[in-house]
């Protein structure tokens, strides 16, 4: 199997945001990724607005439609306000995370044994709007499993300590363990896996080669970044060979 790329515009937005102007536009850099094969486009439009905008979400989703490849992805807290964005936009896919609305950034998995029965209900209401579901998970195999009493289709592995031993082997190696244990046992439950958070062109094979399985990665940071000196198309090819997808 190849691991897919779903390119997170969330950067993108947040550039655009520093100014009362249409540019970057979210719209037209999607476009440029779509067409460079990306397999789909992620969005997490939090309640303050500060990358994605809700205004965002449908015209994102009209332009994904066009693609009869590609998928979107919508994350978030599982709050009224989302399920009505979800409603709305009808994503392929809702990656539910354990934000609060003042964090940064996703910065850990859910709670799955404390959060088990909040977490089905709304599980079960997101995949009756058409929605895989899947939920983002610390590199911890002994709860992961768990997840999958929730409803959910799959895990989305929480890879930002990978990403920061950027400068440390053998903690990288250390951290590409717990991955690996964490991704088996999920697969071991029936639970499909998608990994993301700081993963780079440099990291993601020593990753895919340890995990061969994982069936997609969302990028936004790094990717963005290196738009930023490839072209976004030439960093969407980079990011697609990274993941061993034959271009």
């Amino acid at each position: 199997m190849t691991t897919k790329l779903s390119v997170n515009v969330n950067a993108i937005a947040q550039l655009r945001n520093r100014r009362d102007l249409p540019w970057p536009s979210v719209v037209g850099l999607s476009r440029i990724a779509l067409e460079a094969g990306a397999w789909g486009i992620t969005v997490h439009p939090r309640p303050d607005e500060r990358h994605i905008r809700r205004s965002d979400v449908l015209p994102l989703a009209q332009l994904v439609a066009e693609f009869p490849h590609a998928e979107f992805n919508i994350e978030g807290y599982p709050d009224d306000r989302l399920e009505e964005i979800v409603a709305e936009a009808r994503p392929h896919q809702v990656t539910l995370v354990p934000d609060d609305p003042s964090q940064a950034t996703s910065d850990h998995g859910w709670d799955f044994a404390a959060k088990h029965n909040f977490l089905k209900p709304i599980v079960a209401r997101l995949k009756g709007m058409g929605a895989r579901v899947s939920l983002f998970a610390d590199a911890d195999a002994s709860t992961i499993t768990i997840a999958r009493d929730t409803g959910a289709d799959r895990v989305e592995l929480y890879t930002g300590p990978y990403g920061g031993t950027h400068d440390d082997p053998a903690a990288r190696d250390r951290e590409v363990d717990k991955l690996q244990a964490a991704a088996e046992a999920a697969r071991d439950a029936g639970l499909a896996i998608n990994a993301g958070h700081d993963l780079t062109v440099e990291n993601l094979p020593p990753l895919i080669a340890r995990v061969p399985f994982i069936d997609e990665v969302s990028i936004g940071h790094g990717l963005t970044a290196d738009a930023l000196i490839h072209g976004m198309a030439e960093t969407v090819r980079r990011f697609r060979a990274a993941c061993g997808d034959t271009l």
